[in-house]
Formats: structure tokens, C-alpha cells, sequence
């Protein structure tokens, strides 16, 4: 993958296709690359998707803690060089905290935000508690085996439906095994803390950049009213809920309902 030199980072992405620029954050402990089955259904776009420090081929001189601020800094970088802004900026989980501070940080660089299975400053206690037991487990020594990974961060992931479908399951399987089975401690922290520290909610009032959260009705990591809670602070927001999916069930599961629903949303802006 081509690299991209920054200040105190060298970001790995991809890039392909013509047409007007559509920009792809991933979830924490994913790779730009694994949002394939999103970014191939837009061919008429060009997509750009990289890997946000911490994970893949991205290589980060600063050491963690990280904030949002510093994963915005390097997206808006990334914008400015390598495409023509204003651009459609999609994220999911970690991602979408990273589209919340971009549009706050650098509203000038987005046409449109979409933030997926997103939450901050008025999030689910439930799912945070997970997460921070997790960071404490982590850094107490504790490891999770490859195949203990799997099924743990999987329950999370994707609903019902796929743990109890045996095809939906074989392909599904491997995308959480390509984020968690051999995912370094160290790093799962880092990126995990950050959505801890994101402190954008309070401006979202003050933010023109039209933002439409997207959430999933099954979702466990970030539960719809923590979606709502965003679309209904922010200046123009706007909150579509999709039913029957769960955090990533846009990858393996229904590619096609969130694609469908992204492509309705940025035909207004085009």
C-alpha cells in the first residue's frame, strides 16, 4: 500500500477510482482495507481508506496516548493532500468519533459527515465499562487467545442472526478474525482510550457541517439512543436507524442495506 508522509506519522491508504472524494475511517483495531465491501460499492467516487495509527501498515513517531485530535490532524492531512475537498467523510465506532472531530476541527474540508454506530459524551455506560475492564485486563498481563478473540469480539460485532447462521458465520468469521486474533495489547489500548477522551460533544451544537448518524438497531458497542443523542445535539443533524444490524454488520452481513442507505444520504449533497 502506498504510504503518505506525515509530520510525526507515515499513513498507509489506498486509493482508487474517479469522481468526487469519498473518505473511509475505520473502527478501532480495523484496517482501512477491511472496508472493502463498502468502498467497491461506490465506483463512481473516488475512495480513499487508510489505516489510523495504531493498526496495519500506519507507522506513528508519537508515542500513545492519543487523542481524537491527533487521529482528526492526520485525516485532515490526508484530505488536503490527497484529495479535493469538501469530501464525504465516513467512519464507524472509533472512526465516527474521528469524523466528529474532524467536522469540528476542519468543517471546511467536508461536504457531508457520516458517523456509524457513534456515540461521545452521552454514551451507553454499559459498553464503556466493557472497554475499560478490557484496557484494565490488558494491562494487568492478561491475554486473550486467538481463538477465544474471535468469538469474544464477535458478540459484539455482528447480531444474532449471524452467530446462529452457519454461512453467515464462515463469512463473517474471518473479518473479526482479521481485526482480533493476533491484535497487540498495547495497541488495542491506545486506540480504545481515545474514545474515552473525545470531547467534542459540547461544540456539536455549533457545528454547521451537515452531520447524519447512521445506527444499527442490534448494535451492542454503541447502542442507537447513543447515536441519537449526536444527530440531536449537533447544529444540522440528522439520525437514520437501520434495522436488524449490528456495529459492523456493513461488512460480512448487510454491506448492501448500509451502502444503499450511504449512497441516499450523500445524493443530496452532490
Amino acid at each position: 500500500m502506498p504510504t503518505l508522509q506525515l509530520d510525526d506519522c507515515k499513513i498507509s491508504y489506498e486509493q482508487f477510482g474517479q469522481g468526487p472524494d469519498i473518505v473511509w475511517i475505520p473502527g478501532g483495531d480495523q484496517r482501512g482495507v477491511h472496508f472493502s465491501e463498502q468502498y467497491e460499492a461506490f465506483p463512481d467516487f473516488r475512495n480513499t481508506a487508510y489505516d489510523p495509527r495504531g493498526v496495519g501498515e500506519t507507522i506513528s513517531k508519537k508515542p500513545p496516548p492519543w487523542t481524537t485530535v491527533d487521529f482528526a490532524r492526520d485525516c485532515a492531512d490526508l484530505i488536503q493532500t490527497l484529495c479535493t475537498p469538501p469530501v464525504v467523510l465516513i467512519g464507524l465506532s472509533m472512526g465516527s468519533l474521528i469524523v466528529q472531530q474532524v467536522a469540528l476541527d476542519y468543517p471546511e474540508l467536508i461536504k457531508v459527515a457520516i458517523p456509524m454506530g457513534t456515540g461521545g459524551g452521552a454514551g451507553n455506560t454499559a459498553p464503556r465499562d466493557w472497554m475499560r475492564a478490557e484496557i484494565a485486563y490488558r494491562r494487568s498481563g492478561g491475554e486473550i487467545s486467538g481463538p477465544m478473540a474471535i468469538h469474544h469480539y464477535a458478540a459484539y460485532m455482528y447480531p444474532s442472526e449471524v452467530l446462529g447462521n452457519n454461512e453467515l458465520w464462515e463469512k463473517c468469521r474471518p473479518i473479526v478474525a482479521s481485526a482480533y486474533e493476533n491484535r497487540d495489547s498495547a495497541m488495542l489500548i491506545a486506540q480504545w482510550e481515545l474514545c474515552f477522551t473525545f470531547d467534542g460533544f459540547k461544540r456539536l451544537p455549533d457545528c454547521d457541517v451537515p452531520l447524519h448518524v447512521i445506527a444499527f438497531s442490534h448494535d451492542m458497542q454503541t447502542p442507537p439512543n447513543s447515536g441519537r443523542a449526536v444527530a440531536d445535539a449537533a447544529g444540522d443533524g440528522h439520525f437514520h436507524l437501520l434495522d436488524g444490524l449490528g456495529h459492523v454488520s456493513l461488512l460480512g452481513h448487510q454491506p448492501k442495506v448500509v451502502s444503499e442507505k450511504i449512497r441516499e444520504i450523500i445524493s443530496a449533497y452532490l
